[in-house]
């Protein structure tokens, strides 16, 4: 088995220096060796050959062997050299060497069996360590050599925390403020800039969206994505729609789950608002789409319903912020809350899964004429199946499909990002 032959740290003697692991390599903090345990300066000391990047200054004790160099192809070079005699040998590194360090370089080139890894926290563990928060929910993503729609894609899901590796060769922490800026989540994330972590010059601060970079800034930095609820706004300061995706407040557990911004700006034109009359939002989610129909249409009455538990106060909470009232926010299933609300002049279905063609066999019951059915749909099968029960109902069916890319960085220009493609499916009864 891997590692069986790698000694725990209280273990290791005089007699266990070489037994059967060629190579001990050993991960250094800021403080470099002199952090390290007893146990791990005495296998330093015992090696015929050490070899170090050059930035961790190590004086080789008598007769001691030292490869200094930032190039880990002649390390490695080194190293298989002084195995194939048998020399006691380490390689120091910084942090973890298994994430993304040299570890993934060795075991390319020996077997695990030869290798015993003693890591030090790695960059994550100082940063969460350094501003004190737990970091199981955590997600990470690295940019490095990486185009960065990864990202923009990764905050799609709208992950509690985000560790970003950034790229200083591609923007660095300037290209992850652009592209959260594009995905319309400034007000949704907390931007932590974390630099020279584990060094005496360690710095950590939260950026706000309008506040500038350091300059200079350390090139050894890394940025820390928290989510965190919006803050306060003031309604009448809002555009008259088309709001930013981090404006809403959303469900702790199902992050992310909401008509992003250029869909609903299309289903409002879709739904073609009247001046007047009953829109139901059905599978309301955040209540974004239904929400924004207020604000473009203060007279119309909006029922919402979403069946998920903390759904309606969730809604209720953000039309506060938004400055509308609907007429009614049910914590309810379709088709069966149905029964109790006003004949609609319009319905937007953006819930009901397997239950879709039945809560649209209701809705259409109910329509009145001139009204407008809308579902925005994810898949050909869903389309396949309803589009039938709207023709049979006499209404005129109309489809849409929509694909929107957001701007994001790259290098000295910006390339575009796709979200997910969206079919919408309309019927309108004469």
């Amino acid at each position: 088995m891997y590692g069986s032959k790698c000694k725990s740290l209280v273990e290791i003697t005089l007699a266990d220096v070489n037994p059967a692991v060629s190579l001990h390599v050993i991960g250094t903090d800021a403080g470099g060796v002199l952090n390290l345990p007893q146990s791990l300066q005495f296998l330093i000391k015992q090696a015929a050959l050490v070899a170090a990047p050059s930035r961790l200054a190590y004086a080789p004790s008598s007769g001691q062997q030292l490869i200094s160099t930032d190039h880990p192809a002649a390390a490695i070079e080194a190293i298989a050299a002084a195995l194939a005699t048998s020399k006691p040998t380490v390689l120091l590194a910084s942090g973890d060497p298994l994430w993304f360090g040299i570890g993934r370089l060795l075991l390319q080139r020996f077997e695990p069996a030869q290798l015993c890894f003693h890591p030090a926290p790695s960059s994550m563990q100082l940063a969460f360590a350094g501003i004190a928060r737990p970091w199981q929910d955590a997600s990470w993503i690295s940019l490095h050599g990486r185009e960065p729609e990864a990202l923009a894609a990764e905050l799609q899901k709208r992950p509690a925390a985000l560790i970003v590796l950034t790229d200083p060769n591609r923007g660095g922490a300037e290209s992850v403020r652009l592209i959260l800026r594009a995905s319309g989540l400034e007000a949704a994330y907390g931007f932590w800039l974390c630099e020279q972590l584990g060094h005496p010059q360690q710095r950590l601060q939260r950026l706000a969206p309008d506040e500038p970079l350091p300059d200079p800034l350390d090139p050894l930095h890394l940025v820390l994505l928290l989510a965190e609820p919006p803050a306060e706004i003031k309604a009448a300061g809002l555009p008259l729609f088309g709001l930013e995706d981090g404006l809403f407040l959303q469900q702790a557990d199902r992050p992310g789950l909401m008509t992003k911004r250029e869909v609903r700006i299309q289903l409002l034109a879709d739904l073609q608002l009247p001046a007047q009359g009953v829109l139901w939002d059905i599978g309301a989610g955040v209540g974004s789409v239904g929400l924004e129909a207020l604000r473009l249409r203060p007279a119309l009455q909006l029922w919402a319903l979403e069946c998920r538990g903390g759904g309606a106060a969730l809604i209720e909470a953000n039309a506060r912020r938004l400055g509308v009232q609907p007429a009614g926010v049910l914590e309810a299933s379709a088709p069966e809350a149905l029964a109790q609300l006003p004949d609609p002049d319009r319905v937007l279905i953006g819930g009901g899964g397997r239950q879709r063609a039945e809560i649209l066999a209701a809705v259409l019951t109910r329509l009145r004429p001139a009204g407008v059915v809308l579902l925005p749909l994810a898949t050909l099968e869903a389309l396949a199946e309803l589009r039938p029960l709207l023709v049979q109902s006499g209404c005129q069916v109309s489809i849409t499909q929509h694909q929107a890319w957001r701007g994001a960085p790259l290098a000295d220009g910006t390339r575009l990002a796709p979200l997910n493609p969206v079919l919408v499916l309309r019927g309108f009864r004469p």
